[in-house]
């Protein structure tokens, strides 16, 4: 249960006062999260040092059509976050739940394929493969398909293609694309298993302002059309803006925007996140 706002006689009560699970934004009615983290704790051990604590407390529910994003500076365990989301990466402690499914019971065989069926990813450097044309890498992850033949799968990447505006490089090469158009080249790619999340770690960190505005736009409709859930890692305020339900990284913990709003101001007056 979300924590009510107080009133102006009641001052907020401090964060470390309160259940990390009261401070979780209120559930849409009716729905079930499709992921949940309870506890996530993540521990690197380092020779010859102290563990390396990267993620201590981290609470997060993320429901079917939701936009979330996760903003954070450079080192908080942004990336180590969206690794363990992802099923790359393990927790050392902590529960995570993948549409109520205990995902620490699962051997690599059962992670590989849930991962390949539940996600799509997008990066900030596009990571799509030069020696192929567009409509190759949008069709790569089609390959595991094994009932899908070579034609359904140049089929679906096509379509893809034009519903991200790049009809007219289809069969294209990589290398003449711009970066914006390199970046919808790689969205076409995520969408192409119809994944019901997709995980998006700086998508537009490598673009200008406006191209990467499109972007967001682009990712945004794309998710609303499929119903597909899209969490969002950025340092970037405008980009974490947007998104309905925005939590902050920091110390190894998710704290909502929405609890330092009540106690700081507003989103856009909180203090700018370098990269």
């Amino acid at each position: 249960m979300t924590t009510s706002a107080p009133t102006p006689s009641s001052p907020p009560e401090p964060l470390e006062a309160q259940e990390a699970t009261d401070l979780l934004p209120a559930p849409p009615a009716g729905h079930a999260p499709v992921l949940s983290l309870r506890g996530i704790a993540r521990t690197f051990e380092v020779p010859d040092a102290d563990p390396l604590h990267i993620l201590t407390d981290v609470n997060l529910d993320v429901y079917p059509g939701e936009h979330v994003a996760i903003v954070g500076r450079s080192g908080t365990g942004k990336s180590t976050l969206l690794n363990i989301l992802g099923l790359i990466d393990q927790a050392s402690a902590g529960s995570y739940l993948l549409d109520g499914v205990d995902t620490a019971t699962l051997g690599e065989s059962r992670r590989a394929h849930l991962r390949g069926r539940t996600f799509g990813f997008v990066f900030q450097t596009f990571n799509l493969i030069p020696g192929l044309t567009t409509t190759e890498n949008v069709a790569a992850p089609l390959l595991y398909d094994r009932g899908l033949a070579f034609w359904g799968r140049t089929a679906r990447a096509e379509e893809l293609l034009e519903a991200v505006g790049l009809k007219d490089k289809i069969g294209g090469p990589i290398n003449r694309l711009s970066g914006g158009e390199q970046q919808r080249v790689a969205i076409a790619r995520a969408l192409a298993r119809k994944p019901r999340i997709i995980l998006a770690d700086e998508p537009t960190g490598a673009l200008d302002v406006d191209t990467g505005a499109s972007v967001m736009n682009l990712l945004e409709a794309q998710c609303a059309q499929t119903g597909a859930a899209l969490i969002i890692i950025t340092h970037d305020l405008a980009v974490a803006s947007r998104a309905r339900t925005q939590y902050r990284l920091e110390e190894g913990r998710l704290t909502p925007i929405s609890v330092e709003r009540r106690t700081h101001g507003s989103l856009q007056t909180l203090e700018e996140v370098p990269a």
